[in-house]
């Protein structure tokens, strides 16, 4: 180990410094990864833009794989020094009723409402400054949750375990896909073609994933339908809600589940897209009012309805279980590798001003 610890520093909006600090020393209820590699998260691009005025400069990343280097003695971790580990962005509580009750992303100390205390959002200036996954080593706090990963997952693979969890959360767990359904996915980035993996891996019969008609959208609709997506829909040529009539002979989806950035007019969308007794997963903000429809359709069509926030402990569990299983071609999302160096365009890469194609990419701190 050396003293000093390189890292990527969100220092001010769209702008990215390397800085040095020094190693962390590891306290009786702290410790310390060994980056291996950092997923870059939809949610890092729109946290470059605004978070450094925010919360001040800042070491971005959540998508964290590692080896733990080194634990304090003083509390029971449940793993162990040299294993090779992927994080979850919460620090929870653990004291609250839903840190009690198993849905630790609802404890408020995890909420940006309340400042949230999250891995690839605390600023440098809160010690020990390595917060982040964009640096050679990351910080451990006590109350980290850990998913051991194990060491035939190629780093790129492990690095979708908290998107992937997404997916198994929104398409399996809320959204209660089985054996037989049909299940429209609206949006074929990172998340939406982890919701096909999902609705796959729970048997759906039917996979229909929507998208727009550029470039960007093309390209991950192909990927979506050699990832198991029986059908794809360009909603610039084609109306959704007749093609997905006519593509289940009139019966609609079994679950709907909004996985689409921009405006939020996919919301209402949704709605008209789900069957009778049909549910309806709304995932992420959409930062403006949803139009205008006609609610009595939630009532005429017996639907449930429900908005989403991150994934359980138990998707990204699965979500490890079926990385490590080997049965789908991630490879296909793994698109983009930078090293450190290079943060600022894997960052642009994401939000679409940077390299062409993006689905999921990567930092290799030691690049």
């Amino acid at each position: 180990m050396t003293s000093t610890v390189r890292a990527a520093v969100a220092s001010e909006i769209r702008k990215t410094e390397i800085r040095e600090f020094p190693m962390p020393h590891v306290e009786p209820d702290s410790g310390l990864l060994r980056v291996e590699t950092t997923g870059v998260c939809g949610s890092d691009w729109p946290f470059y833009l605004t978070m450094p005025k925010v919360k001040g400069p800042l070491i971005l990343g959540h998508e964290t794989v590692g080896i733990v280097e080194k634990l304090g003695n003083g509390k029971k971790w449940g793993v162990k020094e040299g294993d090779r580990v992927a994080l979850e962005e919460y620090i929870p509580c653990g004291q609250c009723h839903w840190c009690y009750t198993g849905d630790f992303r609802l404890c408020e100390q995890t909420d940006l409402k309340f400042g949230a205390l999250r891995y690839g959002l605390m600023p440098v200036t809160k010690e020990p400054h390595l917060w982040g996954g964009f640096g050679q080593y990351q910080h451990l706090h006590a109350n980290t949750v850990f998913h051991k990963i194990p060491s035939h997952v190629p780093a790129a693979h492990a690095a979708m375990a908290l998107p992937l969890g997404n997916g198994v959360e929104w398409a399996y767990l809320q959204g209660g896909t089985k054996v037989g359904d049909t299940v429209v996915i609206q949006g074929p980035g990172q998340q939406g073609l982890a919701c096909v993996i999902a609705a796959k891996e729970a048997g759906a019969s039917c996979i229909i994933v929507t998208g727009l008609g550029n470039q960007t959208d093309t390209f991950r609709l192909r990927v979506a339908r050699e990832l198991g997506a029986h059908h794809t829909i360009n909603v610039d040529e084609q109306d959704p809600i007749k093609a997905v009539s006519e593509i289940t002979n009139g019966e609609m989806a079994n679950v709907v589940i909004d996985a689409a950035s921009g405006g939020p007019w996919t919301v209402s969308l949704a709605v008209y897209l789900a069957a009778k007794k049909g549910r309806v997963i709304l995932c992420g903000q959409k930062q403006a009012r949803v139009p205008e429809f006609d609610s009595d359709i939630l009532s005429a069509r017996f639907l449930t309805v429900k908005g989403m926030r991150g994934h359980s402990y138990q998707a990204v569990a699965l979500a490890v279980e079926i990385i490590s299983s080997g049965r789908h071609r991630l490879d296909l999302m793994a698109t983009h590798h930078f090293a450190l160096d290079n943060l600022d365009e894997a960052l642009r890469t994401v939000g679409g001003e940077g390299q062409p194609n993006p689905i999921h990419c990567t930092v290799n701190p030691w690049l």
